[in-house]
């Protein structure tokens, strides 16, 4: 957890919430996904990926083509636990993919080299 980002209160008791076996509130897994997503966008700057953590939060990033309209072509998702361990490093990208943790779609939807973030 290199980030500023990844320090916020809200991810720390996300994480917290996750290590102890409890579900985080609501509004505390929101804005850690949030937070991170946001970091992710200064860390990959660009609209060629979207990112989705559904239900809070979606985000385009990585340099490249920009997608406008439709289906991106290029697409990651996940349920929000995944992706507080992918973002902090606890969950490795190539495994999370492998086990289905993480669907992708599209030729510039590896994240890995941005992650952790």
């Amino acid at each position: 957890m290199s980030s500023p980002h990844a320090y916020s209160e809200a991810v720390l008791a996300a994480l917290a919430a996750l290590d102890e076996g409890r579900t985080p509130e609501r509004p505390v897994l929101r804005e850690a996904v949030r937070t991170l997503l946001a970091a992710l966008t200064d860390r990959a700057p660009g609209r060629s990926v979207e990112v989705r953590v559904p239900p809070y939060g979606a985000v385009q990033c990585v340099s490249g083509p920009r997608h406008t309209r439709g289906t991106p072509p290029n697409v990651v998702e996940m349920d929000p636990p995944t992706w507080l361990a992918l973002a902090t490093g606890r969950l490795d990208w190539a495994r999370a993919v492998t086990d289905g943790r993480v669907r992708v779609s599209g030729s510039r939807a590896d994240l890995s080299m941005y992650l952790p973030i």
